[in-house]
């Protein structure tokens, strides 16, 4: 819109003509918005407030009397206040360049200042110091010119040809030598171990992948003779499994043939003995009870016989005494005696008659009696006394 002015945001506009601006300033500052400006009546004018730059390069005699030549970098700018911006403004306006040769010249007698009361230990050692220093003695005289220093580097400090830095520096130079070599030595052992170390581990690489090859080889030849012992095996397998199983059948057959054997011949033949047993033990018991019965019915008729012929065997052996020479000794007693001796001989020979009946076992337990007994009696015609005391004597 015409006559309608608006700043930039870096810059601050300066409007001289009509009434007079802050604290009795010939111009009225504006920043961040605009304004009506009549033409002709007003002029406009506008005041950077960016940041600008200031490069200083001096050489300053520190106070050992060595001079250094010192080169830094000022950053500065112009305040935001409206104060600083009149101070610049009045200053500047009509040639801004010189705000930047300006600064250098201040800080260039303030640095010479500072280094003059310094040893060259303590300006090497201290830069910061050394920058904060100049910045606290400068800062009073940039408000005045309505500028503000937002840093300053000391780029470099050299002493020409004196070569006292570097002498001050031999020591540490000697020591980071020193160090230097030292850490090239572990460096060099470090490199020729981990040289070693990588010559080990290939070797031991190598002897691994060796073995691995030789394994895998065995393992090769180990499945190719399996592979070719396979076919043998099976079929000895196969033939092995082939006999067992043969045998197995023939094991069964046979014990199948025991077994049909003992049911078609020994089971009949246990059977027909034990029928032959039953029937033997039956005919012997019939046969027994029969001779039981037989001699049984024997002995009574024996006995009977015996019992009816007894009478005359008792003749008989008295009729054969008739004729003998007894002697009695004892009268009535001998006689009585005589007699029932010959009584006794008759039963003597009935009992043996039975005996002889009942077995052959009881023979020689019989003839002793017969013997006893007749060595009581004796034949007819013979000779015998009878004393007081015994049997009859015979002669």
């Amino acid at each position: 819109m015409f006559g309608y002015r608006v700043p930039a945001p870096d810059e601050a506009m300066l409007i001289s003509g009509g009434r007079r601006g802050l604290g009795g300033a010939p111009f009225r500052v504006v920043t961040g918005h605009g304004k009506f400006v009549l033409p002709v009546f007003r002029k406009v004018r506008f005041l950077t407030l960016s940041m600008c730059e200031s490069e200083v390069t001096e050489t300053c005699v520190t106070k050992q009397g060595i001079a250094l030549h010192v080169r830094a970098v000022i950053a500065f700018k112009v305040g935001n206040d409206h104060e600083s911006i009149i101070n610049a403004g009045q200053r500047f306006l009509s040639d801004q360049d010189q705000m930047s040769v300006l600064t250098g010249r201040i800080f260039a007698g303030h640095l010479r200042a500072i280094i003059g009361s310094m040893t060259v230990e303590e300006i090497v050692t201290e830069r910061q110091k050394l920058a904060a220093e100049v910045l606290d003695t400068s800062k009073t005289e940039m408000a005045k010119i309505g500028l503000i220093v937002d840093s300053l580097q000391i780029q470099s400090i050299d002493d020409g040809d004196t070569g006292y830095i570097d002498a001050m520096s031999a020591p540490h130079k000697a020591a980071i030598q020193r160090q230097a070599q030292i850490a090239q030595a572990q460096a060099t052992q470090a490199s020729v171990e981990a040289e070693q170390a990588a010559a080990r581990n290939q070797a031991e690489y190598a002897r691994q992948t060796a073995i691995v090859q030789a394994e895998y080889s065995a393992e090769v030849d180990r499945a190719q003779a399996q592979a070719a012992q396979a076919g043998p095996l099976a079929q000895a397998h196969a033939q092995q499994e082939v006999l067992a199983a043969q045998t197995e059948l023939a094991q069964r057959q046979a014990k199948l043939r025991q077994q049909q054997l003992v049911a078609e011949v020994v089971k009949p033949a246990e059977a027909e003995a034990e029928r032959v047993r039953i029937l033997a033990a039956a005919e012997a018991q019939r046969m027994k009870i029969q001779a039981e019965a037989a001699a049984s019915y024997d002995r009574v008729a024996l006995d009977r016989m015996l019992i009816d012929q007894l009478p005359q065997i008792v003749k008989e052996a008295a009729g054969g005494l008739a004729g003998a020479n007894v002697n009695v000794l004892n009268g009535a007693d001998g006689l009585g005696e005589i007699a029932a001796g010959l009584v006794s001989q008759g039963l003597t020979i009935l009992d043996s008659v039975r005996q002889n009946l009942s077995g052959p076992d009881s023979d020689g337990h019989r003839s002793e009696e017969n013997k006893s007994n007749g060595s009581m009696l004796q034949l007819p015609g013979a000779k015998g006394r009878k004393s007081d005391d015994g049997p009859v004597d015979v002669d």
